[in-house]
């Protein structure tokens, strides 16, 4: 007896099975497997068993740091069995865990009497803890009896079946783990509907890093196939935060071939028959470790092991940002996706459970330090209002049409109870109860006005402005100490600016090395009030100008007060102080009130589109001109990306946007869109910039971007220069003919080809030289690579445009191959 306790301490004392030598991937019937024990696949990839999450001292980042807590029991489940990070693919109870080392010693996985089910029964009690008999069944199943096997496949799959046959599970299985998935989908598995039993297969997230019960998050098919991830049980409806749409497959290939992990690697289907509608997808190399994951905070992620790193590695996830998954962090939270952890409670409220925060599942959200002022309704509440700005609205609002200002609609919120918040941009909006899923919005397209007057009782506001005070106190001390040190240094400068700009008038137009600051009216006059246009764009208009020394000018007159501040502040602050020949140059600008005025260098020969692409054009550039122009907007777009102190990407490089002085020297124009990031890389721009036929597939995908798309958008404008043709005209033919000769997939093929002759404008009449042409056509394929890592820097580009540096034949573009494929088959069709 005291051997028995031992050996029973030491298994509870174990979180994880161990191996043993005469591990077998089968259990037939009349045989049980206990705790301790367990099935292996035939490859040993695979262990299937009673396992406890581990609390930590382990390998895996996920459950590190969890020392402190204990899983809720043990469960039956199926692991990856030779990698050191403990990962389940799959859990039989997950919602009644084993609750002890006593109930587990009585416990044991069996083929039931009938051979029909998998059972694991308490053989103390003879109670059923969980059966497959509840779950859905294939139509064309038969009965077992004493020849029912339990199989654990190379693929990960324990399969029920007939162990008469081939013991392989080659027949139908009378049940599969496949067909009822946790929160794991592995390759080879189907994801979707039978439509003859009503089987649907979906994933359900779990709780918490060591609950793994049905958590908060679905991802399935519905009645029309259509796929989309759900928070679940959301009275009165699921709320569907996520869709996958129609061209998932082709998306999850090109994102995946952009990795060089999985480039090849990985292969996705979708079957839609009379029988079964499922996604799927398949490894071709078996040594490699790769699954899907729905994960604890509503994301699908794609993760590969890495031996390296002994880890998981994350690839790719959607939806892309974190907050996107409805509810994630829970009621009065706000979910910022580019901070760590990305959930934070709001303003005077706390975590309501800091251990569950711990564990990965912030759906339960916070709760307030201090009630409301409603216990007297005889009496007006003393409640008082903090505003939130920079997010998202919550959910569930509702509207108060008779509060026609501000004042009453905070008036019609103080007077409930329920009330917790409220939002007046003219019209009023107030929320019952929690609030749920506001987001932080710093991106800098943002024109919402909308401020969140969150509801806190009075001394619960009062504190938070004291504590403001005493900040502005500190700073304002530090400051006024730092002042007195620098003041010198000041006035020494207020001398030097107005010895440079004195009046703010055009004396100072073209001569000074510096910005000048001009004034309206002065530009009026040198624009003859703004009446000669030279072109326009989404941000506003360009007027041609003279200035009194007669030095000919540009005038970028910026529309909307909002989004011409901004596209203001982009532009000189990205290239207000820089000076290269192939950039052009800012000479001053104007600011009164809401008036934005950038003042530039006149181009004498306009943009580069209108050389290139307009019948009209009065010459043709000839191949001498188109390699000047390439290697000056290779070397501009270098000097921004490695020469400058912060790295400047340019974020939309396209003809339009090249200028051409009187020698056709090629200047980088409208910075409007500019992000000055640093060297590290690390902001996530979270909407997409640039132009359509230049982006870049990072765009989409959601990662950090980096000078590469700056890259990816020369590789196209480089062909362009080769070919004197758009890259994707705007119109499309309605035959779909133009998608099967898109020419950057043309340009690659004929390359490939040795045809480089057919991909040079017609217009120079074999007048250039082929090498050099044939030169420009592969560095111009490597820079559109899908895969940012395959790209070359613009320092790269510029060696080998000139000749210093050889290239390689570059592969085709999978990214661009498929989306040709896509509508060459609806073409078809």
């Amino acid at each position: 007896m005291l051997l028995f306790c031992l050996l029973l301490l030491l298994f509870s004392s174990e979180h994880t099975p161990s191996a043993t030598a005469n591990d077998a991937d089968t259990l037939t019937a009349g045989q049980s497997l206990a705790a301790g024990e367990k099935l292996v696949s035939r490859n040993g990839k695979f262990a299937l068993g009673f396992f406890q999450p581990p609390a930590g001292n382990t390998t895996t980042s996920n459950y590190t740091g969890l020392s402190n807590t204990t899983a809720p029991g043990w469960y039956l489940g199926i692991w990856f069995n030779m990698i050191p990070a403990f990962t389940p693919v799959w859990v039989a109870n997950r919602d009644t865990p084993i609750a002890g080392p006593n109930q587990l010693n009585l416990t044991r996985l069996q083929i039931s009497g009938d051979g029909n089910s998998l059972v694991i029964l308490n053989h103390a009690t003879g109670s059923v803890l969980w059966s497959t008999a509840t779950q859905a069944q294939p139509a064309n199943a038969t009965a077992m009896t004493n020849t029912t096997a339990a199989v654990l496949l190379d693929s990960g799959n324990l399969a029920l079946v007939d162990s008469s046959g081939s013991g392989s599970g080659s027949a139908a299985p009378l049940w599969q783990s496949f067909d009822h998935p946790a929160d794991v989908f592995l390759p080879g598995a189907k994801f979707g509907r039978n439509k003859l039993t009503g089987l649907n297969r979906e994933f359900i997230s779990n709780k918490n890093l060591l609950d793994l019960g049905l958590g908060a998050y679905r991802i399935g098919l519905d009645s029309n196939g259509d796929g989309a991830m759900v928070l679940r049980h959301r009275a009165p409806y699921d709320v569907v935060y996520w869709s996958l749409g129609s061209s998932v497959v082709s998306l999850l290939d090109s994102i995946l071939a952009m990795n060089p992990q999985t480039r090849g690697l990985i292969s996705a289907a979708y079957v839609d028959n009379s029988e079964e509608q499922y996604y799927t997808y398949n490894v071709s190399d078996n040594s490699s470790l790769l699954i899907a994951v729905l994960d604890i905070s509503g994301q699908l992620k794609m993760n590969v092991w890495s031996p390296a790193a002994r880890s998981w590695k994350t690839l790719y996830a959607q939806p892309a940002a974190p907050c996107t998954a409805f509810a994630t962090c829970g009621p009065f939270t706000v979910c910022d996706g580019n901070s760590d952890p990305f959930c934070g409670c709001m303003q005077n409220f706390s975590q309501k459970s800091p251990q569950d925060w711990e564990l990965g599942d912030r759906t339960g959200g916070c709760i307030r330090d201090t009630p409301l002022d409603c216990s007297n309704s005889s009496k007006s509440s003393t409640d008082m209002f903090l505003p939130i700005t920079r997010v998202t609205l919550p959910y569930d609002l509702d509207s108060v049409e008779d509060a026609a200002t501000a004042s009453k609609c905070a008036e019609a919120c103080l007077h409930d109870c329920t009330c917790t918040a409220y939002s007046y941009n003219s019209s009023c909006f107030i929320w019952h109860g929690e609030l749920l899923n506001v987001k932080k919005n710093d991106d800098i397209d943002n024109n919402s006005e909308d401020v969140l007057y969150l509801r806190l009782a009075a001394e619960d506001l009062q504190s938070v402005r004291e504590g403001k005070r005493r900040s502005v106190a500190g700073v304002v001390s530090a400051a006024t100490v730092i002042g007195v040190g620098l003041l010198v240094l000041v006035l020494l400068s207020v001398i030097i600016w107005r010895k440079q700009l004195k009046c703010f008038g055009l004396s100072q137009g073209g001569g000074g090395g510096g910005i000048v600051a001009f004034r309206y009216t002065d530009l009026g006059h040198a624009t003859k009030n703004f009446s000669e246009m030279l072109g326009g764009g989404g941000f506003g208009s360009v007027f041609k100008g003279v200035l009194s020394d007669s030095t000919l000018i540009a005038v970028k007159r910026l529309d909307g007060a909002r989004q011409g501040e901004k596209q203001f502040r982009a532009e000189v602050s990205s290239i207000g102080m820089i000076q290269h020949i192939n950039l052009v140059k800012l000479i001053g600008f104007c600011s009164e009130g809401e008036k934005r005025l950038l003042v530039y260098e006149h181009m004498v020969n306009g943009s580069l589109d209108a050389h290139l692409f307009r019948s009209n054009a009065a010459t043709v550039l000839t191949w001498s001109t188109r390699r000047q122009i390439a290697i000056g907007v290779a070397r501009g777009l270098s000097y921004l990306h490695q020469s400058c102190c912060e790295c400047i990407i340019h974020c939309d490089i396209k003809p339009e946007n090249i200028l051409l002085d009187a020698s056709f020297v090629p200047k980088i124009a409208d910075f409007g869109l500019a992000a000055i990031i640093g060297r590290d890389f690390s902001r996530v721009l979270t909407t997409s910039r640039g132009t359509v036929g230049y982006l870049a597939p990072e765009w989409l995908s959601g990662v950090a971007i980096t000078p590469k798309v700056d890259v990816y958008s020369f590789g196209m404008l480089l062909l362009e220069v080769i070919s004197g043709r758009r890259n994707s005209p705007d119109q499309m033919n309605t035959s779909n003919s133009y998608y099967a000769a898109f020419f950057p997939v043309r340009a690659v093929s004929k390359l490939h080809e040795g045809d480089v002759q057919s991909l040079v404008d017609p217009q120079l009449h074999v007048d250039f030289d082929l090498e050099e042409a044939e030169r420009f056509c592969k560095v111009a394929c490597w820079c559109i690579q899908d895969n940012e890592l395959d790209r070359p820097t613009m320092g790269e580009v510029v060696r080998v445009l000139e000749g210093l540096q050889e290239v390689d034949m570059p592969p085709m573009p999978r990214l661009l191959a498929a989306l040709t494929e896509r509508y060459d088959a609806s073409s078809v069709q």
